[in-house]
This record gives structure tokens, C-alpha cells and sequence, in this order.
């Protein structure tokens, strides 16, 4: 017997709606599985992996704060992929985003007052702009692969990061390690929780996610977008620019990856590292699809894979676990979730092999 996919004639909508609970509640399963072969504890090591986060304030505010820079990045690909437009580079334009902005921070360090913070947001969104720009350009003038493009401008962007913090934006006083100079105050993202990290870019990713969810539902262009990308040649048909969408749909996306990328570095580090995307912009494409590609439902999949960094830095602490067991949980979250979405749309057919 040979097992085949066949498509459903109509997937069911509760379970499309369901997908990411159980997707959710198999990671769990795995992980305790996978916590057991390593010689722990199950029931302890999901307690202080998913668990202890929520156990005190402070854990609870740095979870909203490892959030931000997710759903910031997950509501503009999860418009992206609706478009059928594949922006794997966010990485890439999230490290942009945050050297254009520190462009701005380090290069007027007596600046002060309310509308310098604003240009510096401003030169993050550019910064991820222009780096989206490139497959945009590619795609649309040579048909190039966008996934490509962007996903290989990562790595030029995690380059330059390197070397300019190497080089010449090092602080003279840090003592030669790879980092800049610290940004003034006026370039410091204000904290609205006292004793805590939690800042007011929460405010701006909430109404970014909201934003966008009604430009999706309620406007023309969202419309557009949805068109293009479930049926390519009716918005052909319909008068729709492909070449548009392609677009709009990278730098949305890379603009507000570059957001998240100032946002981040201006709230939590205050400065240029080597380090400063601890893997968001990829993390983020699972955010998306938890989301149901809805740019409200990417505050969902942030809040849910921010546990992951905060129970994997609880992991690592109270079980002596390595950093690497977060990564593993991310990595099963999507398998099951794309996983449970393939089965939805599809049903497995067993047939016979034929005769030789």
C-alpha cells in the first residue's frame, strides 16, 4: 500500500482555527518526550520551560518584550506570504533597520528632544526599506527567486553589522570588544512599566498588527493582495499589478522588520552588537503562520514563541540545559504546525502498488 496526499474539497474552517492549539499541545508532547531521553524530569523541565514565565511580573513584562520585535516582523510577512511574496531575508532587513537607525544615534550624540527619536525610527523603517528593496527589484525587473535574494542578504547584512562595530563605529571605551558607543537617552525607547523592560514599542506593535489586519479586511489593497496571491491569473484578469503587490508586499514587510530592528536595539541593549537578531527575523515566519497569517493573530504566535526564549533562558539556568533546546522547540512548533495545515487541506489515501 502506498499512502497519497489528495486535496479536501473544502477544509474545514475550526480546524484551520484549531491548528496552532494542536500544534502547540503536540511540541508539548514531543518535549516531554524529548526531555525524558535526556534524563530530566518531564513534568519539572515543562514547568520551568513554559511555566515559570508567567510566574512573576518581571518574567511576565520580559515576555511582551521579547514579543514586540516578533509580531512587528510576523504581521508584515504574514501580508507578505498572503500575497503569495516569500520574504525570507526579515533577518537581513531587521539588521538593516537597526544600523540605519544607529547611524542616526551615533552620529548625533547631543541631539535631544522627541522628533530626533522619530527620525531615528524613521531611518530603521528606511533602512529595512532599502534592503527589501533589492529582491523586490530583482524579482520584478529579472524574475529572480525573492526567498533566494532575501535570504542571502541576511548574511551581507549580519557582515556589514559585523564589521562596522569591528571597525569604525567601535566604542574607543569598550575595551575592544564589538560593540558602539552607547546611545544618549534621546534615542532610548521609553519604558512604561517602572521596575521592569517593558517599553512603548508594545503600543506601536499593537496598532501596527491592528493596522494592518484592517487594511487586510476592509481596504482595496488588501483585497489586492489576497487576490494575487490565492489566484494569481484572476488579479491578472481582474486588472491587478503582480509587479505592485510584489512591492508593496517587501517593503511592508522589511520596513516594519527594520522597525522592529531599531525598536529592539533602542529598548533592550542601547547599542550595536554583533548579536542584536538573536534569530528574530526567522522566528517570526513562525509567528506568521501561527497567526493564520493575520497580522493581529502574529501578536499571538510573538507572545507564544517568546515563552520559548524566556522558559529556554529558565532552562538553562535552573536545569543546566543547553541554548540549544530552544531552537529545537521553535523547530518542532512548525513541523507540527505545518504538519496539522497539511492535514487539514488534504486527506491521506492508501493504494495499492501496482504489479510489477
Amino acid at each position: 500500500m502506498i499512502p497519497r496526499l489528495e486535496a479536501r474539497a473544502e477544509p474545514s474552517a475550526l480546524m484551520t482555527l484549531a491548528s496552532p492549539v494542536i500544534a502547540i499541545g503536540l511540541t508539548l508532547v514531543a518535549g516531554a518526550v524529548m526531555f525524558a531521553l535526556m534524563g530530566r524530569d518531564p513534568a519539572e523541565a515543562l514547568w520551568v520551560y513554559f511555566v515559570s514565565p508567567f510566574m512573576d511580573g518581571y518574567s511576565r513584562a520580559e515576555l511582551v518584550v521579547k514579543a514586540v520585535p516578533l509580531a512587528l516582523i510576523g504581521a508584515g510577512l504574514a501580508v507578505s506570504f498572503r500575497a503569495n511574496v516569500w520574504n525570507i531575508g526579515a533577518a537581513g532587513q531587521y539588521v538593516a533597520g537597526a544600523m540605519a537607525g544607529g547611524l542616526v544615534a551615533l552620529g548625533a550624540p547631543e541631539a535631544t528632544g522627541t522628533a530626533w527619536f522619530l527620525l531615528y525610527l524613521a531611518a530603521g523603517v528606511t533602512g529595512g526599506l532599502v534592503w527589501a528593496a533589492v529582491p523586490a527589484l530583482l524579482r520584478t525587473r529579472f524574475n529572480a527567486n525573492e526567498i533566494l535574494v532575501s535570504l542571502m542578504l541576511t548574511y551581507v547584512a549580519a557582515l556589514m553589522l559585523d564589521w562596522a562595530v569591528r571597525g569604525p563605529w567601535r566604542d574607543p571605551l569598550g575595551f575592544g570588544f564589538p560593540q558602539s558607543r552607547d546611545f544618549t537617552a534621546t534615542f532610548q525607547m521609553p519604558v512604561i512599566l517602572e521596575g521592569t523592560r517593558l517599553h512603548a514599542g508594545v503600543i506601536v506593535a499593537v496598532v501596527v498588527a491592528v493596522a494592518l489586519m484592517l487594511m487586510m479586511g476592509r481596504t482595496m489593497r488588501g483585497f489586492e493582495l489576497r487576490v494575487i496571491g490565492a489566484a494569481p491569473r484572476a488579479g491578472a484578469f481582474a486588472g491587478f499589478s503582480q509587479a505592485g503587490a510584489v512591492w508593496f508586499a517587501l517593503l511592508l514587510s522589511g520596513g516594519l522588520a527594520g522597525l522592529a530592528g531599531a525598536i529592539e536595539v533602542s529598548a533592550t541593549v542601547h547599542q550595536l552588537q554583533p548579536d542584536i537578531s538573536a534569530g528574530y527575523g526567522f522566528v517570526a515566519i513562525i509567528a506568521a503562520f501561527l497567526g493564520r497569517l493575520n497580522p493581529a493573530g502574529a501578536l499571538f504566535g510573538g507572545l507564544v514563541l517568546a515563552v520559548s526564549y524566556i522558559g529556554g533562558e529558565n532552562a538553562q539556568i535552573l536545569l543546566k540545559l543547553p541554548k540549544n533546546v530552544t531552537g529545537i522547540f521553535q523547530g518542532m512548533l512548525l513541523f507540527f504546525l505545518l504538519g496539522c495545515d497539511t492535514l487539514i487541506r488534504h486527506r491521506i489515501i492508501w493504494r495499492r502498488r501496482a504489479a510489477a
